[in-house]
Formats: C-alpha cells, sequence, structure tokens
C-alpha cells in the first residue's frame, strides 16, 4: 500500500482517476498522466538496488519523468547542471556517491565510471515495468541538491520526502492549484523552485509547461509563448521578471489566463515591482523566501498599495506552519518545520545541520516591521545571492587560488541591476603574470553565475587593524573600478 505521506501517492491517485490528463508538455511533445507513470515505471526496473541517482539531462520532459521513476524506487535524485564545468559534475557525482547516472547517448567524459551510466532512450524502449510493491517512508530522502559551498567545494542539501511534501502541499493549497492550472516550469531541477513546478502541480492534477530556454533571452517572445499556452501560475526569479516588465511587450500582449505569479531567490526592486504590477493589474504576485535548506520558510502576498519605490518589501509571514525566531544578538533568522532539511549530505554520508533544538539558522539578517511583517537585511555572512543562485566566495577563491600565478584572492559581491549581485575579483599576481593567464582556466572551471563579472589586480591585499581582511575597502574598489 503505498504511504500518503510521500511525494508520490497524489501523483498516482490522479494516474487512476484522470489517466488521460495531460502532465507535461514540451514543444510539441504532450504526455499524459498514464503516460509519465507507465514511462517512469520502466525506468524504475533498472534502479531498484539503487539509494542515489544523479540525473545528467536538461529540464523537461525525460528529466520529469526519471525523477518518478527515481522515486518509484524510494532513491533520491540528483539533478546535475550540465552547463557546470567537468570538475564540478565529476565532484558531486563523486561526493554523492550516486550508483546510476541517467543521462541521453553515450557516457560523458566527466563521468569516470561508464558502469553507472544509464542511457534513457534504451531504458524506455527495453525495460520492462517494475513490481509496484516498493515501501516509501516519509523521512527517506527524496532529493539532493547541490549549492556552492563555503569549503570551497558544492554542498549536498538533502530534502526528504516530508520536507519537499509538506512544501508542495502548503503551496497548492495557498495558491489554489488544480487541474485546471497550466504550471509554466522554468527552473532547473537542482534549483528549489523546481519542487513547487513538478510536485504542487503533479499533486494536483495541473500541467507542467516547460518554458523553452531561448525564450529568456527574448522577454517579448517569452510573454506571447505564456499568452499562447495559456499558463495560469508562473514561478520564477525576480531578474527574469525584471527583464519582461522592463522589455516585455507586456502592454500589448494580452495574458488573460494568468492568475499567480511567484518569485524568489534575490531581492526584487521594488520600482520594477511597481512597474510590473502596473501591467499586469489582474494578476496576484507572492515573494517567497527561504533557502534551499527550509524550501520556503516566509512569503509576503504582494499589496500594492503598500509598494513604495524606495522601499524593499517585505519577506512577508511564516509559510508552511515554520515556527521563526530572531536571534536577540545578531537578528539572524531561525527556521524550525517539516520543510526543514534532513542534512548535509558530504563525502557518501548525511551530516546534521540543525541545531539541538531543530532549528535551521540561515544566516539572514532580518526584522519585523510596524505590521509583524518579516523584512530581510542581508547575509551575516559573505555569501552572495546571483541570478537566483546561492554562491560562496569561498568556492571561487579557492579555483583562484588553483592558477599558480596568484598569489592571493579575495571575491566579493558587487550590485549588478539585473541579477541583485555579481561576484567580483581582487587578485595579487606574481611578478611577470597578467590577468590574462588565469581568466581562461577559471572560467573552465565555474558555471557562468559563479564567474567573476570583474577583476581587479592589486599590490597586496588591504586588512584591518585587527589584522582581518578589508572587506569593505575592497568592496569599494571593485565597485568603483
Amino acid at each position: 500500500m503505498l504511504n500518503p505521506d510521500t511525494l508520490l501517492f497524489n501523483f498516482n491517485q490522479h494516474c487512476n482517476t484522470a489517466p488521460n490528463q495531460t502532465a507535461f508538455i514540451e514543444a510539441d511533445r504532450a504526455t499524459s498522466y498514464i503516460q509519465a507513470q507507465q514511462q517512469a515505471k520502466k525506468i524504475s526496473h533498472c534502479l531498484l538496488s539503487c539509494q542515489r541517482v544523479a540525473i545528467a539531462l536538461d529540464r523537461g520532459t525525460d528529466a520529469a519523468i526519471s525523477i518518478l521513476a527515481i522515486l518509484n524506487t524510494n532513491a533520491c535524485y540528483i539533478p546535475l547542471d550540465l552547463k557546470n564545468p567537468d570538475s564540478r559534475l565529476s565532484f558531486i557525482v563523486n561526493d554523492a556517491d550516486v550508483q546510476r547516472v541517467i543521462g541521453k547517448g553515450n557516457c560523458p567524459t566527466w563521468l569516470n565510471n561508464s558502469n553507472l551510466w544509464l542511457d534513457i532512450n534504451q531504458l524506455a524502449a527495453e525495460s520492462p515495468e517494475t513490481p509496484k510493491s516498493i515501501s516509501i517512508e516519509t523521512e527517506s530522502l527524496a532529493a539532493i541538491l547541490y549549492t556552492s559551498g563555503s569549503t570551497g567545494n558544492p554542498k549536498g542539501v538533502a530534502l526528504s520526502h516530508r520536507a519537499m511534501l509538506n512544501f508542495s502541499n502548503w503551496a497548492a493549497d495557498t495558491f489554489n492549484i488544480s487541474h485546471k492550472d497550466q504550471i509554466a516550469s522554468l527552473a532547473p531541477f537542482h534549483f528549489d523552485l523546481s519542487v513547487f513546478d513538478l510536485f504542487s502541480s503533479l499533486n494536483r492534477g495541473a500541467t507542467v509547461n516547460f518554458v523553452p530556454a531561448n525564450l529568456t533571452l527574448s522577454p517579448s517572445r517569452l510573454t506571447a509563448w505564456l499568452s499562447d499556452q495559456k499558463i495560469s501560475v508562473f514561478y520564477t526569479v525576480p531578474s527574469l521578471l525584471s527583464f519582461i516588465a522592463l522589455k516585455g511587450s507586456l502592454a500589448t500582449t494580452s495574458l488573460p489566463h494568468l492568475k499567480t505569479i511567484l518569485f524568489a531567490g534575490e531581492v526584487f526592486p521594488t520600482a520594477q515591482l511597481i512597474t510590473l504590477c502596473n501591467l499586469l493589474p489582474e494578476v496576484n504576485f507572492f515573494n517567497l523566501y527561504g533557502p534551499t535548506e527550509t524550501n520556503v520558510c516566509c512569503y509576503w502576498p504582494v499589496d500594492r498599495a503598500q509598494l513604495q519605490a524606495d522601499k524593499a518589501i517585505p519577506i512577508g509571514i511564516p509559510a508552511c506552519d515554520s515556527v521563526l525566531q530572531i536571534d536577540e544578538n545578531t537578528d539572524e533568522l531561525k527556521v524550525q518545520g517539516n520543510n526543514n532539511l534532513s542534512g548535509y549530505w558530504q563525502q557518501g554520508q548525511l551530516i546534521s545541520a540543525l541545531s539541538s533544538d531543530q532549528f535551521y539558522l540561515t544566516g539572514d539578517k532580518v526584522s519585523l516591521n510596524e505590521r509583524g511583517e518579516y523584512c530581510y537585511h542581508g547575509r551575516l555572512d559573505r555569501m552572495l545571492k546571483c541570478s537566483g543562485y546561492r554562491v560562496e566566495p569561498a568556492e571561487i577563491e579557492q579555483v583562484i587560488l588553483q592558477c599558480v600565478e596568484v598569489e592571493s584572492c579575495v571575491v566579493i559581491g558587487i550590485k549588478d541591476k539585473t541579477s541583485g549581485q555579481r561576484p567580483a575579483a581582487a587578485v595579487v599576481l606574481k611578478a611577470e603574470s597578467t590577468l590574462n593567464d588565469i581568466i581562461k582556466p577559471i572560467r573552465q572551471k565555474l558555471p557562468a553565475y559563479m564567474q567573476p563579472c570583474k577583476f581587479i589586480v592589486l599590490d597586496s591585499l588591504p586588512y584591518l587593524a585587527n589584522g582581518k581582511t578589508d572587506y569593505l575597502s575592497l568592496q569599494k574598489q571593485l565597485e568603483n573600478t
């Protein structure tokens, strides 16, 4: 008997009650709920002895069905960002200690063990269906999402069925998701926004419509697509919504089916949010806040009357039945709730990440306003938010320091109009070395969103009287250069 407190219970119910309802749309390919279930079962047959399975597929129907297949077998999925450098992909596969990697075509060069590789085309064509008697526990791991790590390597956030189901059910209820909805899915599956796209949608019988990747560079074509596909709900990052507000032709493109826009991952400049709200007066907007470790723990239904161009919007009130506390000494936000991660996955094992009383310490500085809403005031540590991605400067610094031409370096976040923050680097080079010597190797080892947008060369790094690095001085130099 299937456990109702696991991610696929409601999806499987919809496969029985509405088998022909469309589950996924990707370009001209439409897949019904029963087709998705059957295809997932065929893939599951080759995963029965696995505990962790990586997915080396681009966002889309094949990757989504692979996730269903992995969860069917009580394994957890590890989605890979194929835009990452080979070294980073290899590190994640080795650190996660995966038993299989699902991809397409021949085994890639970054995977050292070709025996791990499974070609999804062959699996779907040749494998029989798997038995239906697999028991899945609520606390079983469902996903490991790798984020930038302060130790210099990516860090795996391990999420249970309990955590992901608690969020997906809350979101589906809060935003009234039903079988009538067309959900625009743009978030990569290694990004926690995708939990909503997949599971809040499938658990309510909605249709997940994958946004073509090339449309993110053409906001007017993207809004035309939203109109043509009759999209009703869209969850994405503020930088893209700002782009749409500026160049999305919303004044001449009708979006009559769009009812809800959710945004998260970075600060939304209020002036740009006001513009978007004015262009889409019938749409409800929601600001969702939370690190990957908690998914969403706080949200704010956008109150248009409260928006002031020169004042940041709040992150709102507790979400998903989370208990929020503010540390009285540091103003750090602490989160307790069923969304919280099970731990960090490192070198093949789960490491505890919660305090003794089960709070997660976010590292974010917050306060309460006069309405009792939480307001965000930035990071207490050096972590950056770049285009919705969490970036640890230490990881970039480690890559830069691997260049033999570099004596020392510091990575700082500087303001960016479209993506909130971008990393920038100050470096001290060895004699006779130049920036040209290091830039290409750095770009080959870092994903695009982690590559410094600016470099400055210094004779030495600035230090405070106590011997610590003078980050404020460096930030001023990098922003003014």
